[in-house]
């Protein structure tokens, strides 16, 4: 068919295209598939992945993190522990500044640690500095944490919680302050726009240090992977968030090196709520259901690429922990169906009187396709009634949060940092995270064993009897530790795999 571009005025057809979103920006503007909608971009709340990718671009913390997931020097450019390991001394660069291009010191990053860990600001990662007594700034170049037991705090410091947030917007605008023209950070760029459930665009932050190589980058909401690949296959986007589940070696043939595939700290499981019946009382009701799910048909047939079977919570690659092999695990998949079948009856439940269940999910292909094979193995193998429901991100978290209508659920959890009690803590009865419920005062006995313990081999030595507690109580159903997935056009440069799956933009780059 002939092309009627003569047809239309030069000026028109250029704003066409620039609109559709089909032509890349070449070296100018860098297009990321990001998943869901972020739910925030307040640094100190930010609960998610989707948030975490778009703030490691806005800010700095004191300890940053290369391509390749190194601890690089970030505000800080050097620090020291004392002998006990209570005392850390932080040296700031000289002429830090925000990207309004005031001075940034180090009594501004102290205040912003105080309001990440109040209370008040119900900051979801605050766990991870429960050790800190004191945190001081002795002089507008130093910051200096004293704490109560030794932690390896530069690790913490490039969480979301650490970063430096602009006191003055946040006074002066509340929970608005994370909108263009008011968020102010530290970082490689600056919010330039944000389009609900479209986009989030950053552009290079003049005042940084370093000029990131990209000047624009684009973080697309592309919460379908289905409608995600398509657009990469279209050309509108440079990185992909995830793959959809499809045979591996299909993908391998469509787009060969482009493909990027890599172990990830990481695990997903299903949830249950423990603060209302049926599950609340029944643990072999809760047994049963997790027996009746077959983990190797899931990898291998619905997520399919390189996910590995899960019986536990805690990923393997931890350095210095081995995960607990539940007795529950052992043996094959039929006897472990022909003892859910007992346990269901035993719980008092059969075909003619079957558990009626709920299983809710967030809208996305590959959960959709996940949730329909367990629900599907749990009526071919106990007889239970599923109904299955999906919501949009947001609607999802707030009430797998409050915890008051769901009863089985999607959850999983993305290492923060590369410890076991990283995934724990998310059961600890009064943790910020404990969507289930679960509550076992000796469960959480455990994890402060682990932070008394005077040894690194004591310590995980507590932190695997506590994982082993928890899945004897059956609080979840482990289905698989996550692999990283993405797709990446031959023009991304410097895009490293790394364990905890973080790629901040200003160590990437577009060939022409």
């Amino acid at each position: 068919m002939r092309m009627l571009t003569r047809a239309l005025p030069t000026g028109v057809l250029l704003a066409a295209l620039l609109c559709s979103g089909a032509v890349m920006a070449g070296a100018e503007r860098l297009d990321r598939g990001n998943g869901p909608e972020p739910s925030t971009l307040d640094a100190h709340r930010c609960p998610e992945v989707a948030c975490a990718n778009i703030l490691r671009d806005i800010y700095e913390g004191l300890v940053a993190e290369d391509g390749a997931g190194r601890l690089i020097p970030g505000m800080a450019e050097s620090w020291e522990v004392s002998a006990d390991g209570r005392t850390w001394t932080f040296r700031l660069r000289k002429d830090l500044r925000w990207s309004n291009g005031e001075p940034l010191d180090a009594g501004q990053v102290v205040a912003s640690f105080r309001r990440a860990l109040e209370p008040a600001t119900a900051a979801p990662h605050a766990h991870h500095f429960d050790a800190v007594r004191t945190i001081e700034a002795p002089d507008p170049g130093t910051v200096l944490f004293r704490l109560q037991r030794s932690l390896d705090l530069p690790r913490l410091l490039v969480l979301p919680i650490a970063y430096p947030v602009y006191l003055p917007a946040v006074d002066a605008f509340g929970a608005r302050h994370t909108r263009p023209g008011r968020l102010i950070g530290n970082g490689a760029y600056r919010l330039k726009e944000w389009l609900p459930q479209a986009h989030i665009v950053l552009e290079r932050n003049p005042h940084f240090r370093e000029p990131a190589p990209i000047p624009e980058v684009r973080f697309h909401v592309t919460e379908d992977a289905a409608s995600e690949l398509r657009r990469f296959e279209a050309g509108d986007l440079h990185i992909t968030e995830t793959v959809p589940p499809q045979p591996l070696a299909s993908l391998r043939e469509r787009f060969g090196g482009q493909l990027r595939i890599s172990p990830y700290l990481g695990s997903f499981w299903l949830g249950l709520n423990l603060r209302r019946p049926p599950l609340r009382e029944q643990p072999l009701l809760r047994e049963a259901l997790s027996l009746a799910v077959d983990r190797d048909v899931l990898t291998r047939h619905v997520t399919g690429l390189g996910e590995a079977p899960a019986f536990g919570v805690v990923p393997p690659g931890i350095a210095g922990y081995e995960p607990p092999s539940p007795e529950w695990a052992q043996g094959t998949q039929a006897e472990r169906e022909a003892r859910a079948r007992a346990l269901y009856a035993q719980a008092g439940y059969s075909r003619e009187r079957p558990l009626q269940i709920e299983l809710r999910y967030n809208t996305s292909t590959p959960h959709r396709r996940l949730a329909l094979a367990v629900a599907a193995m749990w009526r071919e193998v106990l007889g239970a009634r599923v109904s299955l429901r999906n919501e949009e991100w947001k609607v999802f978290v707030g009430n797998r949060r409050q915890g008051l209508i769901t009863q089985a659920f999607r959850g999983g959890w993305i290492a923060d940092v590369d410890d076991a009690r990283d995934f724990l803590q998310l059961f600890h009865s009064e943790g910020a995270n404990n969507w289930s419920g679960y509550v076992d005062p000796e469960f959480d006995a455990l994890l402060a064993q682990a932070d008394a313990a005077a040894t690194l081999e004591q310590r995980a030595g507590a932190l695997r009897a506590a994982e082993a507690r928890l899945l004897q109580a059956h609080a979840l159903v482990p289905l698989y530790f996550y692999t990283s997935k993405h797709l990446v056009r031959p023009e991304v440069e410097g895009f490293e795999a790394n364990p905890l799956d973080r790629h901040p933009s200003r160590f990437l780059r577009l060939r022409d």
